[in-house]
């Protein structure tokens, strides 16, 4: 019997996606789409190509051959609308959201993709726990049923899982620990040995290595959960602040949902020459880590000087879709992963 004539076989052109799931999936966006409709936020659509990469040691940017007015360019998929929002926000000043694809390179396994789906929306004159409330709204509206937040802070989870202060232990400390839970990696080791690489930087990464393995996996099983006052080596675009214990941390959270990372916000850091400094810092540990230098978004920078106070989120809404349905893997909210597309 041939595989066109036998009506079990799957042929190799099918979907991973069922149509069922295709329509919850549409009608899932659809929802999205009337929830910050019935909230007067602006839906948007910036361009997927930039002359700008992410400079963020280990979020790796798909660059693209192309050709403008005859001469041969790198250009970079985006790894998020995020600085392009910003330029539209710093003009208009009013809240605005996007649905679009985007890209990381190398980006593969059951929760990742080269290429997904993300919704990121900015609200002026939001803090960060305004942002966490309308998230919960959301989340409402997605769900059909009232939702509870609940927030953890970075050290609290850190202590109940791992069993040291994240901020205060020491870098041999860290280290242990990861040891006893059989997490080495030869990155590190090479980190330690490079004399370029300060001890804040290697610090992060034993911090990273610890959060993801250790306490990521045990968060938001009850209730969705926000993690909130990360490391400042952890802020990014994020402004920081002093916590209640007098540590500097990064005004950002994280949602978890089933142990799995669903969203990131931040209190958004409106200084063009601050972001300058983080982003040549950034590029000078790809440059320990033998990774290409990425292009500085200059347009980025002096748009940042001209944002009002704001802060912004950006949702998985491939990996939400997936918590909200019960599927096991992103092959089952996607039609065709990057190994089939």
């Amino acid at each position: 019997m041939t595989q066109a004539s036998n009506p079990f076989s799957t042929p190799s052109y099918a979907p991973t996606m069922t149509l069922s799931m295709a329509q919850k999936r549409a009608q899932f966006i659809s929802a999205i789409r009337q929830f910050f409709a019935s909230r007067h936020v602006l839906e948007v659509q910036t361009p997927l190509l930039s002359q700008a990469g992410n400079t963020d040691t280990f979020l790796q940017s798909v660059a693209a051959k192309v050709t403008y007015q005859d001469k041969p360019y790198t250009y970079y998929l985006h790894t998020s609308p995020e600085f392009a929002m910003k330029r539209l926000l710093a003009s208009w000043q009013v809240p605005i959201y996007q649905i679009c694809p985007v890209f990381r390179d190398n980006e593969i396994g059951v929760r990742h993709n080269i290429e997904f789906t993300m919704l990121e929306w900015y609200q002026p004159n939001y803090s960060l726990d305004d942002m966490g409330a309308e998230l919960g709204e959301l989340l409402e509206a997605l769900y059909g049923y009232p939702i509870v937040l609940s927030h953890y802070r970075y050290v609290d989870a850190f202590m109940d899982f791992v069993g040291i202060h994240p901020l205060t232990a020491s870098l041999t400390a860290l280290q242990a620990v990861a040891e006893d839970k059989g997490l080495t990696g030869f990155d590190f080791n090479r980190a330690e040995n490079n004399a370029n690489n300060n001890e804040e930087d290697i610090r992060q990464s034993w911090l990273d290595l610890l959060f993801s393995h250790a306490v990521e996996p045990n968060l938001g099983h009850d209730l969705p959960t926000l993690i909130i006052e990360y490391p400042p080596a952890t802020a990014a675009l994020a402004k920081t602040a002093i916590d209640k214990d007098g540590n500097t941390v990064a005004k950002r959270f994280e949602l978890y949902i089933n142990g799995i990372e669903i969203a990131n916000a931040y209190d958004e850091l409106a200084d063009g020459q601050a972001l300058r400094a983080r982003f040549e810092r950034d590029n000078q540990l790809r440059k320990q880590h033998n990774l290409p230098q990425m292009p500085i978004d200059e347009h980025l920078l002096a748009a940042s000087d001209d944002l009002i106070p704001c802060s912004g989120i950006a949702v998985g809404i491939d990996r939400l879709l997936m918590v909200i349905t019960g599927a096991s893997s992103l092959e089952n909210v996607i039609p065709f992963p990057s190994g089939l597309a």
